[in-house]
């Protein structure tokens, strides 16, 4: 590891202009290259206290054994030869798209004699127009199917054509009337280019021209009464019309544009992209990347719009670019865009209307696309033990986690406190054994000490499962905070499916212990779970905790925590299981919280279900004329006996209001019939009656 002050360069030799720079290894070999509008105040940030710097940025500078610079005049020559550079090094600490398969195009080689309709993947070739991306070369092949009526432009290959041209014999399309046959002379090479540019303008949008001719000559045979020429022409356009009708219209205004967006999370990004011509959804295409540099949406778009047109010119760049987030600073990337396309290029984010639906579509791919993608990261097996081994590696443990457990504690500002449980075996979910909690044993906030409440409770059931069936031989309980190992604290959720069972058949909730546990917090929740094991005597158990801000690995006792490499199958596995135990906890939490908004005075009565609530309200026509019924009066109620009757006097008297509601401001007391409180009836959301301040402030 190499230290930055080794190879700072001495003040005042870094020029205060636009330029790109180059960070190089110890083997001179590019790890990073960057663009600044200014040089010098770009590389100040890299030399700073190490402390301060992102765990990314800060792997990178003590890999790095020098640096050198380039002076540009423009920040649009910045931004070009940035491109070539990365390109050209292909640097490791660079974010590089890559796609998730090689996307076919619909090409046209009008670069030879007799153009040839053709699918074709990778690097674009000079000379050659392109039409697409499309998502399956099956979809390029329908489409030309259907134009080869109308256009019969050749598709065969150089050998088959150089075969028809030696024997004289055109292949099955020339008789079928699918290809013109210029292999034989049937078509001057002049009027089969012509035809080739016609099927070029018809597959970039400019329709409307090819269809009205044919129909007019359609008319006019019919007209002349040639009746089977009048009934090909027909069955032209409506061919036309049919691939047209593949692409359906998403603009009106038949707009060129590309529309891109973005999906992320802490250690991946993926982009899709919509190509928009003529107002339809002409091709689409996507890229995933990792995420090893520190970067915001605005960069990751301007790689994107490097990757997506740094090869390309003219009407290969629309003229209108929309993105979700743009580039800092904007104006160089436009007129970037405006040189290689050599006109005016508008790059802007959608406000509204089509476009903006357009977008919000496109966001849906790309959030797709990056699930898709972990989800097929995750199920393979190579990749999940070497997530297990680098995570043994990392904390140092004797052997592979092969049962991780996560917790995670969520509350709005201290109400509705509760705690999630998840477990992954071997890498994967076991969703019958997560499990939830309540905290009880206290009032208020307090994420620590409600961890340690959490793991205290989860794992003295486990050593009472352990003595229960044998196989721990402790002679006495250990008390924690006065109370028996053996007795549970109330909160844990008794719904469980699966797992170990006793022998009157009945489920063993907590069995099985983890070799790892994990927390979502850092070192203070990490500390707290490691106290509550050494409390009830356990030290088999490993311990860690995963601090969302920077992804930072915490081991109980260390002062620095582990920092994983951002691209490792650790990393991403800890993440996944961290995110899953917030995911749960929030949804427990969310529902208490939603149940005890919705609750009312009849909830507090034992025995009385939904129906009868319902009855009660409908007959007296609110709680408060309930509350002042008398027993004979509530017995009335069709379903209601005299032991129910009088169970549920006496829960609205106990629920009475001290005092009469009295408005502050006039002084006068409020009395208004009280609203239907039954306990979920009513259709309103939980959140209208919560302060502006505390709506959506889960943790």
């Amino acid at each position: 590891m190499a230290d930055p002050s080794s190879y700072r360069p001495r003040p005042g030799e870094i020029p205060d202009s636009p330029g790109v720079y180059r960070f190089r290894d110890e083997h001179r070999r590019v790890i990073y290259v960057g663009k600044a509008k200014s040089l010098r105040q770009r590389l100040a940030n890299y030399f700073q206290d190490l402390a301060n710097l992102h765990p990314r940025t800060r792997s990178m500078v003590t890999t790095a054994a020098s640096v050198e610079w380039t002076v540009v005049s423009t920040e649009v020559e910045a931004l070009q030869l940035e491109y070539s550079w990365i390109k050209e090094y292909d640097p490791r600490f660079n974010v590089k798209y890559r796609d998730d398969k090689s996307y076919p195009y619909l090409a046209v080689t009008m670069n030879e004699e007799f153009p040839r309709v053709q699918v074709m993947r990778g690097h674009k070739k000079k000379g050659v127009r392109y039409f697409g991306p499309y998502a399956h070369a099956w979809a390029i092949r329908d489409t030309v199917d259907l134009l080869l009526r109308v256009f019969p432009v050749r598709t065969c290959s150089a050998g088959v054509f150089k075969n028809a041209e030696r024997t004289g014999r055109p292949c099955l399309l020339g008789y079928i009337g699918k290809c013109s046959a210029p292999c034989v002379g049937r078509i001057s090479p002049e009027d089969h280019y012509e035809l080739a540019e016609e099927f070029c303008d018809f597959m970039a949008g400019r329709t409307g021209t090819y269809l009205r001719r044919l129909e007019k000559q359609m008319a006019e045979a019919s007209d002349e009464m040639e009746y089977e020429r009048a009934a090909r022409l027909r069955d032209d356009v409506g061919a036309l019309k049919k691939a047209m009708e593949k692409n359906a219209v998403v603009l009106a205004d038949a707009t060129d544009a590309d529309l891109i967006a973005v999906a992320e999370d802490e250690l991946e990004a993926a982009v899709q992209i919509f190509h928009v011509r003529g107002g339809r959804v002409r091709g689409q295409r996507g890229w995933v990347t990792d995420k090893v540099e520190e970067i915001t949406t605005g960069a990751l778009v301007e790689h994107a719009l490097q990757q997506l047109y740094g090869e390309e010119t003219g009407d290969s760049v629309p003229k209108e670019v929309l993105v979700p987030a743009l580039p800092d600073p904007v104006e160089p990337v436009q007129e970037w865009l405006t040189v290689r396309r050599g006109a005016n290029v508008s790059l802007r984010i959608p406000q509204r209307g089509d476009k903006k639906a357009l977008m919000e579509t496109v966001q849906r791919n790309a959030q797709q696309a990056l699930v898709l993608h972990k989800t097929k990261r995750a199920s393979d097996l190579t990749t999940r033990s070497r997530a297990l081994e680098e995570i043994a590696d990392a904390l140092d443990l004797d052997s592979a986690p092969l049962r991780i457990e996560c917790y995670d504690i969520s509350h709005l500002q201290g109400d509705d406190v509760v705690a999630s449980m998840v477990v992954f075996e071997d890498g994967l979910q076991r969703k019958n054994e997560y499990r939830r909690f309540q905290i009880k044993g206290f009032a208020g906030q307090d994420d620590v000490r409600s961890m340690h409440e959490v793991i205290t409770r989860r794992f003295r059931r486990y050593l009472a499962e352990k003595e229960k069936s044998g196989e721990w031989a402790g002679a006495e309980d250990t008390p924690v905070n006065g109370t028996p190992s053996a007795v549970p604290l109330p909160g844990e959720d008794d719904g469980i499916i699966g797992g170990p069972k006793d022998d009157d058949g009945r489920p063993r909730k907590f069995a099985y212990p983890p070799q790892l546990v994990v927390v979502d917090g850092g070192r203070p929740q990490v500390a707290a779970a490691r106290r509550a094991l050494d409390e009830l005597g356990i030290d088999d158990i490993a311990v860690c905790g995963l601090a969302k801000r920077l992804e930072e690995v915490w081991v109980p006792g260390e002062e620095d925590p582990v920092v994983l490499p951002r691209s490792s199958e650790g990393l991403y596995l800890l993440q996944r299981v961290r995110d899953e135990a917030h995911r749960f906890a929030i949804t427990y939490q969310r529902a208490k919280r939603a149940k005890r908004l919705r609750s009312g005075p009849l909830d507090e009565v034992p025995g009385l279900g939904e129906t009868r609530k319902q009855a009660l309200i409908k007959h007296f026509g609110s709680v408060k004329r309930l509350r002042a019924a008398t027993i004979e009066q509530i017995q009335e109620v069709p379903g209601i006996g005299r032991k129910t009757a009088e169970t549920i006097a006496v829960a609205l008297a106990r629920s009475a209001p001290a005092a009469p509601a009295v408005n502050t401001a006039t002084g006068e007391i409020i009395d208004e019939e009280e609203p239907d409180t039954t306990g979920g009836s009513s259709g309103e959301s939980v959140s209208a009656g919560l302060p502006d301040d505390r709506r959506g402030q889960e943790t």
